[in-house]
């Protein structure tokens, strides 16, 4: 653990108050959630209270399992009056990853996503790290809390799940809190919550996507047209990453007026974030990590560039604004 965790603990401890009623607001994945119990085991006896709020609909089976099997209480956002929060707290986001956390002022801004130049009293933003649970383990060992079973189960499987089981993005620090929390975990709940992955009434899209993918040169590209969730595209996504001959998975689909677009790639020479960014960064929020990203583009917003009731049209402009970024960087010959 660095030295100076220490001293970011105490200039986080000195955002807060007795009085501060606290919203914890995250865009809720097993990242997320287990960083939001970590910042409320923190934050235990030091504020008023804390609520954690979540922006997306939670539909993936195994969120809603890790939330139901780790008793984690969480509320909606569109169901909660920020004005009543003295203290806002933005944990693996940034205000410009979303349109309703683009309109909050947070005092605390904790992330591992790459900096988008988000402002706040305190930030905590490390991009080299696998996951943010690993920043906010090692907060707790800074302030000497041992973590409860569920707390170190959570973050177990956040860092578990964010760094792709270490075959993604990973540093020497992702391992040391995993192994730490490997004495305090769970393990037994943390594999019920993994298996728990999949519903009977998703598979339909499994099809869907077996019908109508394109290939090219180890780049598998499938639009799903209407989806029920934006995480049905994530599913898929990471299940093409199974195949040996895939590189680069791209999927995506419309759920709530948006174009959701998922990126996956094996790490090799290649960055998703990058390529998410450079191809639709002008019109929605994009970017992400280097095996992996996402894009999120309103539908009103997409009227001047394709039809976006047309399938074809719309994988078809997918690939053509990803193809040539998300080719492999020849390696710089040897001098």
């Amino acid at each position: 653990m660095s030295r100076s965790v220490p001293e970011k603990l105490r200039r986080f401890y000195d955002q807060f108050s007795g009085n501060d009623h606290v919203l914890i607001v995250i865009n809720a994945d097993p990242d997320a959630i287990a960083s939001s119990m970590a910042i409320s085991r923190l934050l235990w006896r030091k504020v008023l209270n804390v609520t954690i709020s979540h922006i997306n609909t939670i539909n993936r089976p195994d969120n809603l399992a890790m939330i139901r099997l780790l008793d984690v209480s969480m509320v909606p956002f569109k169901e909660i009056k920020v004005d009543q929060f003295s203290r806002v707290v933005m944990v693996d986001s940034q205000p410009d990853h979303n349109e309703d956390m683009a309109q909050l002022k947070p005092a605390v801004i904790i992330d591992h996503h790459p900096d988008s130049g988000a402002q706040a009293p305190f930030l905590d933003i490390r991009p080299h790290y696998g996951a943010t649970c690993t920043i906010l383990t090692e907060y707790l060992r800074a302030a000497k809390i041992k973590p409860s079973a569920n707390l170190a189960t959570g973050l177990y499987h956040g860092i578990k799940t964010d760094t792709n089981d270490f075959k993604g993005q990973t540093q020497i620090e992702d391992v040391r809190a995993f192994q730490y929390l490997l004495g305090h975990a769970n393990i037994h709940l943390a594999r019920k919550i993994e298996k728990v992955d999949l519903r009977f009434d998703l598979l339909k899209y499994f099809k869907i996507a077996l019908q109508n993918m394109r290939r090219r040169k180890g780049k598998v590209y499938v639009h799903l047209g209407s989806v029920v969730n934006p995480d049905v595209c994530v599913l898929i996504a990471d299940f093409f990453m199974r195949v040996n001959t895939v590189t680069w998975s791209i999927v995506s689909g419309i759920c709530d007026k948006k174009l959701t677009i998922i990126f996956r790639n094996d790490g090799i020479r290649k960055n998703a974030g990058k390529v998410a960014k450079e191809g639709f960064g002008k019109l929605g929020n994009a970017g992400g990590h280097k095996n992996m990203a996402r894009a999120e583009i309103l539908l009103s917003d997409l009227k001047e560039h394709v039809d976006t009731q047309d399938d074809n049209r719309v994988l078809a402009w997918i690939i053509n604004r990803t193809a040539r970024r998300a080719e492999p960087k020849k390696p710089k010959p040897k001098k």
